[in-house]
């Protein structure tokens, strides 16, 4: 795992008392370790390990931890979203915890009582947590897919229903992020602040996406419509601002038509994180198919990555960087869309990852290189604030349009380059020019066969590189 920006909550370097980590950096307790989901704040980190239990770390876990250190185990987790103070972690099964990220809360909170597979033996969990998966699910349908906001958490399910609950314990959501109308501390029902409530409104549209920022929500549905609520003032929402009205309730849908004239348009993923929100999407006409990407909500810092500072962007502006792209597939002997593959949005700073063809063929080879061969991952930029070094240019300067990185450890370019003998330095001109992406693929870890794929996370100030099984 590679990481880089703010370091002053000991996150992405959590042996060192540097205040910012400049360019990538190893981060040697996970050397060797596949990881199932990683998510970072200023102040702590937490990540899934190949077994599925928990790793935390960072100052506002622990001050005196140095590594990450595991936390709840037993659960086979799959995925995370962090709010201000709790984790959301989803199971395979379907099941969704929330825990605080605070070591002495966990210590010290009250513990469920935890089942066993031996019949009568009962016993309870070491650390607190809070079970939140909603009650009325119906017959085999599961939670799929959990984000969240600094006060707000959604949960999408296999039947396309989508419940929100609260999922930081300071303060209530109160900008309509939950996206239930009416809903507030005082109007809440009886029992636990933070008990799941189904988005009644979207009933009737199958979502298949989810999106979080702060405080505002994003998702789309099986029909390209795309459906926004929570805070709106920096116009995150895709609607104008309204003083009177800084925030909306209830699911809103898109005008997204209007983004297109004369093809058919349709939104197929959503992607948010601090004020900002993005739009992937496809636009047909004739045989011929278009993929664009939206940027809408606060750019003054380059995160809307359309070239321009903004204080509020309330119309979805195409960003040119992931916009109208087509490559040549040698196998279809075609031109062929670049899509989107996915976009990690931090609090003010994002990257996203093109799904253009890649080949990783020369990986597996043992025979010498020659000109012919080829090796390239799928492309990665990064925009955004750089106030903390999160970007990983070395620089601090913002970007308000997307950029390539070097490569993450240019050492090691250098040394693979050198043992390439002659091809190293047609390498070196090739390859050593900016950090790519390595897609799914099987390779040999500690004597064993394992497909796994590079990731990035955005967090608040900070950036993480890791592989994903």
């Amino acid at each position: 795992m590679y990481t880089w920006g703010s370091n002053a909550g000991k996150v992405v370097a959590p042996d060192s008392d540097e205040r910012y980590i400049k360019t990538p950096r190893r981060l040697a307790f996970f050397d060797g370790k596949l990881l199932r989901d990683i998510k970072l704040d200023r102040n702590f980190g937490a990540a899934i390990d190949e077994k599925g239990d928990l790793l935390q770390w960072g100052t506002a876990f622990a001050n005196d931890i140095k590594e990450p250190t595991k936390t709840l185990t037993g659960h086979n987790l799959t995925s995370l979203a962090i709010s201000r103070d709790r984790i959301i972690g989803l199971s395979k099964s379907g099941s969704v915890y929330s825990i605080p990220v605070s070591q002495a809360e966990q210590k010290e909170g009250p513990k469920p009582p935890s089942g066993s597979w031996i019949p009568f033996w009962g016993g309870s969990n070491n650390i607190s947590y809070r079970k939140r998966t909603p009650e009325n699910l119906g017959w085999n349908e599961r939670v799929t897919d959990i984000v969240s906001g600094l006060e707000h958490a959604l949960m999408l399910t296999s039947s396309g229903r989508v419940f929100s609950f609260a999922s930081g314990s300071q303060d209530f959501p109160s900008k309509g992020q939950m996206g239930i109308p009416g809903l507030s501390w005082e109007s809440r029902p009886p029992g636990p602040f933070d008990i799941p409530h189904e988005i009644t409104t979207l009933k009737g549209f199958p979502v298949k996406k989810i999106a979080a920022g702060d405080y505002h929500s994003l998702v789309c549905d099986s029909e390209g419509r795309a459906f926004t609520f929570g805070d709106n003032t920096s116009g995150q929402l895709g609607f104008p601002y309204n003083a009177e009205a800084q925030s909306v309730d209830a699911p809103s849908l898109l005008p997204t038509q209007k983004l297109y004239s004369g093809q058919v348009g349709k939104v197929t993923n959503v992607f948010a994180g601090g004020n900002t929100s993005f739009l992937a999407t496809e636009a047909t006409k004739g045989n011929k198919t278009t993929a664009d990407t939206w940027a809408f909500g606060f750019g003054l810092t380059g995160q809307l990555g359309t070239g321009r500072w903004v204080h509020t962007q309330a119309d979805p502006v195409k960003v040119p960087a992931f916009s109208g792209l087509f490559e040549w597939d040698e196998v279809k002997n075609t031109a062929i869309p670049i899509r989107l593959s996915t976009i990690s949005v931090g609090a003010t700073h994002a990257a996203a990852i093109l799904d253009n063809v890649a080949s990783v063929a020369v990986s597996g080879r043992s025979r010498k290189l020659t000109d012919n061969d080829t090796n390239w991952g799928r492309d990665i930029l990064f925009w955004g604030n750089n106030e903390f070094y999160q970007i990983g240019s070395g620089k601090r300067s913002n970007l308000a349009t997307p950029a390539y990185i070097q490569p993450l450890d240019q050492a090691a370019e250098l040394e693979r380059a050198a043992s390439a003998g002659g091809f190293g330095k047609q390498l070196r001109e090739k390859e050593m020019h900016r950090f790519q992406i390595t897609p799914r693929n099987k390779v040999k870890v500690n004597g064993r066969t394992v497909e796994f794929e590079q990731k990035v996370e955005c967090g608040r100030g900070c950036t993480a590189v890791y592989s994903a099984i």
